[in-house]
């Protein structure tokens, strides 16, 4: 669409100011300043904007409240409603950057910043698609709808699923959504595999560090829980192996990652310059980050942690535990042939001349929630950006990928929406 390429400058700058509000989760900064921008913005376009604060959620708070932004446009007739969802959120910033995390710095094609990539890059793109679309093709059947939702990176529980609870998501109200996440502009990701969280704690007896006879350490029935996942639990993940086209290739099968461990006593502040005091750690806990295969039950990945503390229990004297379950996501996956997918797919032939590559996400995003509490099936992600980018230092999004992406999404939106 050479109207896109005319909005080139405009995405540019789009994405700047969007990379340029410092979105933080945790804990959630600054979601109502971009919400508002993203209000002001849809609403010189002619859409009906709504601010919807997940009250309640996790998270939410009157000094981080979850805030979430949806506008609608309706047609000239009534029909089906395709429905842009990107998260705002972005996650910490971390070390290793040589340029401004915030700065949006334009450099050789390509737009570096916390969030370029995931999303808001995407965000971007949808939404100069949504704008070319209405300038070309004023007089269409259905509504379009474009959200920038909250905690997508922390469970969504503040965004999506709280919308999604509210019937925003509902299959009357929309018919097809596209997320925009950085999936790489030729794919389509038709969705996810399922999480399961837990936390599990070993308990000891606290003693003094001179005589840990007296005590029993907690952290050291822990290592024997870790060493106990290393000899039996993770030789049987590598076996796992999923029909799903998951990318990158190691995630086609089910994977485990230890994502914290904490022991003993609480590690003082930072300017604390004295010394521990000698004491047998009473406590260690874990947290663990299951990811698991639609050809799994998530019963049996429970039970898999359970059977390893049970057989530790069984070799050690004065073992005990507990496992508290964090959160848990069922695997979702679209079918290709899908009304999204299909008009997807032969805009991507359109614009790219070339057939897109099917695949599933490693971790999970929004979808999940559109799926399991909209009872909306008709759902995919598709967006500018690589993968690997995400979350990385020097963060960026190329201009050109946006470009495409944009252009892909607004002959979607032609095809599903059937201007006159």
């Amino acid at each position: 669409m050479d109207r896109i390429d005319r909005k080139r400058d405009d995405l540019i700058a789009l994405t700047q100011d969007l990379v340029r509000i410092p979105t933080l989760n945790p804990p959630g900064e600054n979601y109502r300043e971009i919400c508002e921008y993203l209000r002001d913005r849809l609403a010189s376009r002619g859409f009906d904007v709504e601010l919807v604060r997940g009250e309640g959620t996790p998270g939410d708070s009157d000094k981080y409240p979850r805030w979430n932004v949806i506008a609608r446009y309706e047609g000239t007739q009534v029909g089906e409603c395709v429905h842009f969802n990107s998260h705002i959120d972005v996650v910490d910033v971390g070390a290793g950057w040589t340029t401004d995390p915030f700065g949006g710095e334009l450099k050789d094609g390509k737009i570096y910043g916390r969030g370029t990539c995931d999303m808001k890059g995407g965000l971007a793109a949808s939404i100069i698609a949504a704008e070319a679309f209405l300038e070309i093709c004023p007089d269409f059947t259905g509504a379009i709808e474009i959200s920038g939702t909250a905690d997508e990176e922390s469970g969504g529980y503040g965004g999506v699923a709280y919308l999604a609870e509210k019937g925003y998501f509902s299959p009357e109200r929309v018919q097809h959504v596209i997320i925009p996440e950085p999936l790489q502009k030729d794919r389509i990701c038709l969705g996810h595999r399922g999480v399961y969280w837990a936390e599990i704690e070993t308990h000891g007896e606290i003693a003094h560090g001179s005589m840990p006879f007296l005590g029993d350490c907690a952290v050291r029935h822990m290592g024997a829980v870790l060493h106990e996942m290393e000899a039996s639990l993770y030789p049987q993940l590598a076996q796992k192996r999923t029909e799903m086209p998951v990318v990158p290739e190691g995630a086609r099968q089910s994977t485990m990652n230890i994502n914290s461990i904490h022991g003993g006593q609480a590690e003082q502040e930072t300017d604390f310059t004295g010394l521990p005091s000698p004491c047998v750690p009473d406590s260690c806990r874990v947290i663990v980050d299951r990811r698991f295969l639609i050809e799994e039950d998530v019963e049996d990945v429970a039970q898999e942690l359970r059977t390893v503390l049970e057989t530790v229990k069984h070799q050690r004297q004065n073992f005990r535990y507990d496992m508290r379950e964090l959160f848990r996501v069922i695997p979702s996956m679209t079918d290709k042939n899908a009304p999204v997918v299909t008009s997807v797919a032969k805009a991507i032939g359109d614009v790219m001349g070339k057939q897109p590559e099917y695949v599933v996400s490693p971790g999970t995003y929004d979808q999940k929630h559109i799926d399991r509490i909209g009872k909306l099936k008709n759902c995919i992600a598709y967006g500018p950006g690589l993968l690997e980018m995400a979350h990385k230092p020097d963060e960026f999004v190329g201009v050109d990928d946006m470009i495409d992406s944009a252009k892909v999404m607004g002959q979607s939106l032609i095809d599903l929406l059937k201007p006159q």
